[in-house]
Parts: C-alpha cells; sequence; structure tokens
C-alpha cells in the first residue's frame, strides 16, 4: 500500500507542475533563415511596342539578384512563420539593352536616386498543419510594398518548398507603375511601354547564425 500510495502521490505532483514532456523531445524552435543574394533575384516583365521596328511588340525583361532579408520557420506550428522585410536593389536591374537600364536608372523609375524597394508581409494565407519536406506549398503573400516613396498593399500568388535545410519562396503579382508615381517608359517614335508591370520573385534562404 505505500509503494501504491508514494506513486499516486507522484503522478498527483507530475500533473499538476505540467511536467509530462519527455527531455529531448520537445518541438523545435522558430529558426531564422537568411535570403542568400545571388541564389535569389527579383524580375520585371513589361510589354512595349517598338516604333522604330514596325511597332513590334516586345517584353522588356530585368532582374536584379541583390535581395536581403529574412524568413522565421516554425515547423512545430507553420502558421507561426513569418516573412520579415525583403530590401531588393532595383538600381542594379540589368536587362538585355544597356540603353534601357540606363534610362531606367535616370529617369522613370530614377533608381539612382530610389535605389531600395522594400517589401514587408502582413500575412501568409495558405499555410500547412505541418511542412513536409521538399513539398510546394501554394500560398497567398500579402503586404505593403515601397517603391521610390510610395507604399502600396500587394498580394503575390506564391509558392514555399522546404528542402533539407533550404527554403526556397517564389511569386509573381502586377502593379501599374502610375500607382508609385512615375509613368511608363515613352520615347517619341521609338518605344512606348504599358503601364503593367509583372514582377516575380525567387528568395532562397538557409538557416542562418
Amino acid at each position: 500500500m505505500r509503494g501504491l500510495t508514494a506513486i499516486v502521490t507522484l503522478v498527483a505532483l507530475v500533473t499538476a507542475v505540467g511536467v509530462w514532456s519527455v527531455p529531448g523531445t520537445a518541438a523545435p524552435a522558430a529558426q531564422r533563415y537568411v535570403i542568400h543574394p545571388g541564389d535569389s533575384n527579383v524580375t520585371y516583365r513589361v510589354n512595349e511596342t517598338l516604333f522604330n521596328q514596325g511597332s513590334r511588340l516586345n517584353t522588356a525583361v530585368g532582374t536584379t539578384t541583390v535581395v536581403r532579408g529574412e524568413v522565421t520557420v516554425d515547423r512545430a506550428r507553420p502558421a507561426n512563420s513569418r516573412i520579415g522585410t525583403v530590401t531588393i536593389d532595383i538600381s542594379q536591374f540589368k536587362s538585355d539593352s544597356q540603353r534601357r537600364d540606363n534610362m531606367i536608372r535616370q529617369n522613370w523609375l530614377e533608381s539612382a536616386k530610389f535605389p531600395n524597394a522594400e517589401f514587408t508581409a502582413t500575412e501568409i494565407k495558405g499555410l500547412p498543419d505541418a511542412y513536409q519536406d521538399g513539398r510546394e506549398v501554394p500560398v497567398q503573400i500579402t503586404g505593403n510594398l515601397k517603391i521610390r516613396d510610395v507604399t502600396r498593399p500587394t498580394t503575390w500568388v506564391s509558392t514555399i518548398k522546404l528542402d533539407g535545410t533550404t527554403l526556397t519562396i517564389t511569386g509573381n503579382t502586377t502593379i501599374k507603375m502610375t500607382d508609385f508615381g512615375f509613368d511608363p517608359p515613352s520615347i517619341m517614335g521609338i518605344l512606348k511601354a504599358e503601364n503593367e508591370a509583372r514582377l516575380e520573385f525567387k528568395f532562397v534562404a538557409r538557416p542562418g547564425t
């Protein structure tokens, strides 16, 4: 009876303090991932009409790989995962035309004056109940995009994939240049660009220290 009483007392004490977890089996804490420039990129695609080439339709494509930011991944509770502010050096956009790139920097986008765009995520819809290694998860990322000195709410159709220690996030959205305070590129008799620009990103992140 004494042994049984002792066991009952011990169980009661453990229950009271809530110590039912077994050492070594606790869920992993949220982990910080750092976006790797070079492996990551942001691209724009803008349709334009080239009047000096018989009004030929063309899609201008420019890409920058100078991207910085962090992501917090919570494997135990994926819904708590967060994307921090991402900074993109848009002055480094490069297309197939150096003349176009220079004109964008100096005139339309004025990225020589406003070199950094920023995206601050406010919500990620569609995160799974549990991360499955190597599986692409479709999500919707909403936040605030700042270009020049104008900030607008923006939603990206995206995917998130955890593969070992590598986190890959891709996404795309469409914006209007005039919403951010600048007109579409236009040169009389040479070209005229559409107001809409498709933006695409690929962020590759790995655990940071």
